[in-house]
């Protein structure tokens, strides 16, 4: 089948082949500069006393959610940053400059655990949220600290503390309030590219969409809200098979579940399709399938009678919410995109809303 609208070139995309959501890291915060033993001498003064200054604090790393990175590609690159060490002490009092702090961008919905321990330090879920992952050390203090009535001449100062290291263990999971699934071929990136201004691959073969690709949908009455489109479900991913659990890890944020099924007659049966998708699910997290889901019977286009009637009849008794649609024509896309609206936006009803949603589709 072929998709007028969304016919190549895609080399205007060349970073959608380049999707990294798991990097390891080593941080090195910065260690605190060491305390300074110095004399005041001064002419005329001959009594001067201890003027040691202290150390500088060394720098801390932390890492802070951005909007503006979509994947952890940069941790690719770049495995091993250290923050700036801090300053020693210098005579005359003068203390050493702190480090700077090293701050470290990481695209929204990073899971961060410490890789030697397994400990969970953060999930940055926020955009501008910073989390300290490594401390700096502190700087040691000079000489002048330690004078007192009994001791007036230290000969000593402290030095600086090691910065704190650790390896990282970053993982991406996608912020979306919805998530297409279904087997390879059902036209969920053809979905994604009819509703929003996303520019997934589509093609006639299987695993097309090698990566998860993210669209946003805009509509003036009912809000706007992100739609994830999830490749590499088949029999077995759970397990390794294809693209395996690479990509199953991002359905876990999403607020409700779309499952694209091809009902075309020469498809595969609709409800061995709907199978094979729930036991992955159940697999992989039993949680998935308390979430809340809808069926999109996707290539109308073509003859489905047959395989349409099966799958309707099954959603009507087990009370899924079923949407017949051609993601090619653009039929039916525009109550599908209501009824997510409105279930996204506090409305629980099953029904596709009353009014009929504004929205301008790349395939009408």
């Amino acid at each position: 089948m072929s998709y007028p609208y969304l016919q190549p070139p895609y080399t205007l995309y060349p970073a959608i082949l380049m999707f990294v959501d798991e990097a390891r890291i080593r941080v090195e915060a910065g260690d605190g500069g060491r305390g300074c033993v110095s004399f005041r001498r001064e002419a005329y003064v001959p009594r001067g006393g201890p003027d040691g200054g202290d150390g500088g604090d060394g720098g801390s790393v932390y890492l802070v959610a951005s909007r503006s990175y979509r994947t952890l590609d940069d941790q690719t690159y770049q495995r091993h940053y250290r923050a700036e060490n801090g300053a020693h002490g210098r005579g005359k009092t003068m203390h050493g400059r702190r480090g700077a702090t090293l701050i470290i961008s990481v695209p929204l919905g990073t899971v961060v655990v410490d890789d030697e321990t397994g400990e969970l330090l953060g999930d940055l879920v926020e955009d501008g949220v910073q989390l300290l992952v490594a401390r700096g050390g502190k700087g040691g203090r000079g000489n002048a600290r330690f004078a007192t009535s009994t001791q007036q001449a230290p000969r000593y100062a402290q030095p600086g503390e090691s910065g704190q290291k650790r390896r990282l263990h970053l993982t991406l999971k996608l912020l979306a309030d919805v998530g297409l699934i279904g087997l390879p071929n059902a036209g969920k990136s053809a979905l994604l590219c009819c509703i929003s201004a996303a520019q997934s691959k589509v093609a006639e073969y299987p695993f097309t969409t090698l990566t998860p690709h993210l669209g946003t949908v805009e509509i003036d009455s009912l809000g706007a809200f992100v739609v994830a489109d999830i490749p590499g479900l088949i029999e077995g991913a759970s397990s390794g098979v294809g693209l395996g659990i690479r990509f199953l890890r991002h359905i876990e944020r999403t607020r409700l579940l779309a499952h694209v099924i091809d009902v075309s007659d020469t498809a595969r049966d609709p409800l061995e399709a709907l199978s094979v998708i729930e036991e992955e699910l159940r697999a992989f997290n039993p949680e998935l399938l308390e979430r809340p889901r809808i069926i999109a019977a996707n290539k109308i286009d073509l003859p489905h009678d047959r395989h349409l009637s099966t799958l309707r009849a099954l959603c009507a008794e087990r009370g899924l919410p079923l949407f017949p649609l051609s993601a090619m024509t653009a039929e039916g896309v525009q109550q599908l995109v209501g009824h997510l609206a409105d279930r996204l936006h506090g409305n629980t009803r099953r029904d596709a809303p009353s009014v009929e949603p504004e929205i301008q589709l790349r395939g009408a």
